[in-house]
């Protein structure tokens, strides 16, 4: 029975573990052919950071990949630092000459640092705070924001290059309307890259591209402590602690046949 996505090619970044495995593993199961990036992060031990979670950053790609040639799929991974400006053309040099022209891109790689401007070291889930610096700042909007930018661009010059005529852009964010306490350079480099988002969409929808934004609720991969959850179960604006391949599921749908029609939002799950 032919997939959905047969013959369509994905560029995922992020994908050694969490929503970026998942949605690696979703959309190859749906028939496309996946180039995974990956950059393990190597965390020191400290409070607030389970284990599992230190070990999930720090892996390759390999078991990703592995599961997916295992059910037939067909997948490639790659190391990639994308704060490095010519980390994009790379990729997708990469992409074609494994697979053919990209016509997915799925940005959910992220530079994430817990920073602050108050005084404070630890932050209320007990996790290591940094005064704002240029350094984490840099670093967010490195991989965040510019990055991103950079993959929207060097996607569509290729995309219309070629002719093509069916896309799909899917970033991932998080933060919200107030900021993001404790996480402000993250939150910050999010909207960016959501700005980037909303206006691909309006830019190249006569190429036949949509692009949407998804902000994910708190997601289990690997982070997720006793004190998390509680911080969950005692929001008004939380709701669920989600898995990995709940968050795929909506991407795999965003980057289908019948999403067609939406383009240019921001899909809060809750």
């Amino acid at each position: 029975m032919k997939q959905q996505l047969d013959g369509r090619v994905a560029l995922v970044t992020g994908g050694n573990h969490g929503i970026g495995a998942a949605t690696a593993v979703s959309l190859a199961q749906t028939g496309a052919a996946v180039l995974v990036t990956y950059l393990p992060i190597h965390d020191p031990c400290e409070a607030g950071f389970p284990d599992r979670y230190r070990s999930n950053r720090a892996t390759d790609a390999h078991k990703v990949i592995e599961s997916i040639k295992a059910m037939g799929g067909a997948a490639e991974a790659i190391e990639a630092d994308l704060r490095q400006a010519d980390t994009p053309a790379r990729l997708f040099d990469a992409a074609e000459s494994r697979f053919g022209g990209v016509d997915i891109v799925v940005h959910n790689a992220t530079g994430w640092i817990a920073d602050t401007f108050k005084a404070s070291t630890r932050d209320r889930l007990g996790r290591r705070l940094q005064r704002v610096t240029a350094e984490t700042i840099d670093q967010q909007f490195a991989v965040d924001a510019r990055a991103g930018g950079l993959l929207i661009a060097e996607f569509a010059r290729r995309h219309a290059a070629r002719g093509a005529s069916w896309g799909r852009i899917i970033t991932l964010t998080s933060g919200g309307a107030d900021g993001f306490p404790e996480e402000v350079s993250y939150g910050a480099a999010k909207a960016a890259l959501v700005n980037y988002t909303l206006s691909a969409a309006t830019e190249l929808a006569d190429l036949g591209v949509t692009a949407n934004a998804v902000h994910p609720p708190v997601t289990d991969t690997g982070w997720v402590t006793e004190a998390v959850k509680q911080a969950v179960a005692d929001s008004d604006q939380q709701i669920h602690i989600a898995l990995p391949e709940d968050v795929a599921s909506v991407i795999t749908y965003l980057a289908s046949e019948e999403s067609w029609l939406l383009t240019g939002n921001i899909i809060r799950l809750r």
